[in-house]
């Protein structure tokens, strides 16, 4: 555990007691968010983003801990394990050296080096060794057998021997894997006769780059385009002086410094040995890890994105219209109310074949005037604009004395997969499959986080080749990532739902589901002791659970904070010490001043717990979320064919991905904004500048209508330095047919951001055709 806690403390920047302390809380059961927010003292201020690192870590570095300890036991069993091996053992800080080291001692199948020690060659290969000035053909004719009939099968043999020592040699695995990771390329080549089949795979049906420097979102595309039968791929050193330098450095681990008849054979042993073994094998390993690296990436991408999204900024309690467009089906309509029960419920057709515009704008106005709606919001779908356009026709025919609802575009990703839910059929038993739609549409727009928890989170289209990754490893992180952002926000006792709950700290479906029972058959919970009252919910989770949750209006006017229960006799303390009654000193600014932290800190609570409760006693339960904000679509471009290069437009950042930025400009066709066009500097991570539903300005660059293809840019200069530049230099050699080499491979990956802006474009849409999973595209409104 020392070992764990001082390599995790280096990781995380922290110290080992630190992390000695989080991981005792972690094994007794605690969660992350109750940690990071309530056991602040005991670790000296880990926050989340720390602990989760510290979470994942731990499970890898105990698994590598419990593999050495394997490694000793058998090599120990064995009767050869000495004190340099116990050391080597001691010192491998990842699973693949202490592999390298235990490969000697490892059982393996019967081999041709075993075979032929049998037939006493392994003298003859030590006498190779020892003597290079003599000839091995010479040699070998004192080992022949029955079993070796020929001086050729005797060093055949001898060969096999030095081989197994070579491939087994940790020092050498070592070396070349540094080797190749700094070296080796990857190369792609399409597979005679799928040129048709795997067109969407061109860009890689002859392409090259350096292993180190491949992105996530190109490796995964040629290992989808691999598993497709599409191209092959292979990782081997630069071709043209790469493998000399494999072969040499496996070489010199045989000491073949002379010209002696020992040398040159051992040379060719060498030769072999990485040819037919050890290059095989550093490919296989290396592919390994890229695609550890690309789902690691890509995993990342998608739990930034989600965490972005989730933490988008809520409309707030009020009446909300949800439509969901469709043409020959009709326009959706659902109304809910403030706290998202529904209350009302229509079809409309205001599209073809029935074009009934009247009938649809009188329903509408019939629904805003019985309801008092506030808000209207409008799925992004099919029709979207055409909606968003009848709703503001609409609008104009109200009496001037109304006050009109605020119209607002939303995402719609997932609504059709919530709607067709089980969970969806038990909160709506009554409800047409195509109006709980609607009704999603309306409630993701009042609170996003406490709707879009009810939907499976591949299924909102924020992810990268989400389908080609480790599925349980992206939902673990996909998972952390709700609990964080639902714990950061807090939860209403009385009025969330038991998904959102679900995702408390320290409770899980089966709790949730019996909060709400609770609260069904008892009404409302008056205090969050009350909590004690539900079945199976004992003193432990009540724990992990209680500061996360808030009753607003109850009997502790402490329950609607984030103040952990354990620590209401220190809040009560401050507020002796003002010398009022707490309701008039909650929520009010200043009302604390001439009071100093230090002076309420005892020895269970320290300073940063109070200070928190100073901040949460000035602004009970404040949300961490922005102010809500939304994108206005220009009038009059509705269609990928209203645009124009030059156009400035307001949208709505729909997704991020590793080459850049995907747009909503109310054309139901993302734009891209390339990373290199993302800032008038250098961006290397395109979530440096923006987030998932963040409302940007841009401006378009290029329109490709055969291909929907739309070329944006939040440049400055409009993209014209990056244009300016491409037609200086003139024609640009296809990326996919480069081999690069020497000190060019450096640069290969940076050309990704230095290319033109129409070569970055069509390569990054490219990427973006090969899996629907980047974002949903606005084509069909069940597409998500």
């Amino acid at each position: 555990m020392d070992r764990i806690a001082r390599t995790i403390a280096t990781e995380i920047n922290a110290r080992p007691e630190q992390v000695g302390a989080a991981v005792k809380l972690l094994d007794e059961g605690a969660t992350v968010p109750f940690v990071a927010r309530y056991r602040k003292e005991v670790t000296g201020g880990l926050d989340d983003t720390q602990l989760r690192t510290l979470s994942d870590r731990l499970t890898y570095l105990r698994e590598l801990e419990a593999r050495r300890e394997t490694i000793l036991g058998s090599i120990k069993d064995q009767g050869k394990l000495t004190d340099d091996l116990v050391k080597s053992i001691a010192q491998a800080d990842t699973k693949a050296q202490l592999e390298d080291i235990y490969l000697p001692y490892k059982p393996k199948r019967r081999t041709k080096a075993m075979i032929a020690r049998e037939n006493g060659l392994e003298p003859l290969a030590n006498s190779i060794l020892a003597d290079r000035s003599a000839d091995p053909e010479v040699l070998a004719q004192g080992y022949l057998i029955e079993a070796v009939p020929t001086p050729k099968d005797a060093l055949n043999g001898a060969r096999d021997i030095i081989t197994e020592r070579l491939t087994e040699n940790a020092a050498l695995l070592g070396e070349l894997r540094n080797f190749m990771q700094r070296e080796a390329v990857l190369t792609s080549k399409i597979i005679d006769g799928k040129e048709q089949e795997g067109a969407k795979f061109s860009d890689y049906f002859s392409h090259s780059e350096l292993w180190a420097k491949t992105p996530s979102h190109r490796a995964l595309a040629m290992l989808r385009a691999s598993k497709e039968g599409i191209v092959t791929l292979d990782i081997a050193p630069e071709p043209e002086t790469g493998a000399a330098r494999a072969e040499a450095m496996v070489a010199a681990h045989l000491h073949t410094r002379g010209d002696g008849p020992g040398d040159k054979w051992l040379r060719k042993v060498a030769g072999w040995t990485w040819r037919v073994k050890l290059s095989l094998s550093m490919m296989v390993e290396l592919m390994a890890d890229l695609r550890g690296r690309a789902q690691d990436e890509a995993i990342n991408v998608f739990s930034r994105n989600l965490k972005d999204l989730l933490f988008a900024a809520p409309a707030g309690a009020k009446t909300t219209l949800g439509l969901d467009p469709g043409i020959r089906t009709g326009v959706k309509a659902a109304v809910v109310d403030a706290t998202g029960k529904v209350v009302a419920t229509d079809t409309l057709y205001p599209f073809q074949p029935k074009n009934d515009v009247r009938g649809a704008q009188a329903a509408i106005l019939n629904l805003i005037a019985s309801h008092r709606i506030e808000l209207i919001a409008i799925g992004n779908g099919t029709a979207s604009r055409e909606t968003e356009k009848l709703v503001g026709d609409t609008l104009k025919l109200l009496p001037k004395t109304v006050s009109a609802p605020t119209k607002v575009v939303v995402s719609e990703a997932g609504a059709s997969v919530y709607s067709a839910s089980e969970l969806a059929a038990r909160e709506f038993p009554d409800l047409d499959v195509s109006l709980r739609g609607a009704v999603s549409i309306a409630r993701r727009l009042q609170d996003p986080l406490a709707e879009l928890v009810k939907i499976e989170p591949k299924s909102i289209g924020v992810g990268q080749y989400q389908h080609d990754v480790d599925q349980h490893r992206l939902s673990q992180s996909l998972a952390s990532v709700i609990e964080d952002v639902v714990n950061a926000v807090g939860v209403d006792l009385n009025t969330a739902s038991a998904p959102l709950l679900s995702h408390v700290s320290g409770l899980g479906p089966g709790l949730a589901d019996a909060i709400v029972v609770h609260r069904d058959l008892n009404g409302a919970f008056k205090s969050r002791k009350e909590l004690l009252k539900v079945a199976r919910l004992g003193p432990r989770a009540y724990e992990q659970c209680a500061g996360f949750l808030r009753i607003r209006d109850g009997l502790e006017p402490l329950d609607a904070s984030s103040v952990h229960p354990e620590a209401y006799d220190v809040a009560r303390r401050v507020v002796s010490a003002c010398g009022r009654d707490i309701r008039q000193i909650m929520g009010h600014d200043g009302a604390l001043k001439g009071l100093r932290a230090e002076q309420f800190v005892n020895d269970t609570f320290g300073l940063p717990t109070v200070q928190d409760i100073f901040t949460e006693l000035e602004k009970p339960g404040r949300d961490p979320r922005p102010s809500f904000v939304t994108a206005s679509f220009t009038d009059g471009v509705e269609e990928i064919t209203d645009l124009k290069p030059g156009m400035v437009l307001e949208g709505t950042v729909t997704n991020v991905a590793a080459f850049g930025a995907f747009v909503d400009v109310g054309v139901h066709q993302d734009g891209l904004v390339h990373v290199s066009q993302l800032a008038d500097r250098f961006v290397k991570d395109p979530h440096e500048v923006v987030k998932t539903g963040q409302v940007v300005r841009v401006t378009v660059v290029e329109v490709d209508v055969p291909r929907k293809r739309i070329g944006l840019t939040m440049r400055k200069d409009g993209g014209t330095s990056a244009r300016e530049g491409r037609a200086g230099r003139g024609p640009k050699k296809n990326a996919g047919t480069s081999k690069p080499k020497g000190s060019q491979r450096a640069k290969s990956e940076g050309s990704a951001h230095n290319n033109a802006f129409t070569d970055a474009l069509k390569s990054a849409m490219k990427n973006r055709e090969l899996s629907q999973t980047l974002i949903p595209v606005k084509k069909d409104r069940h597409s998500d």
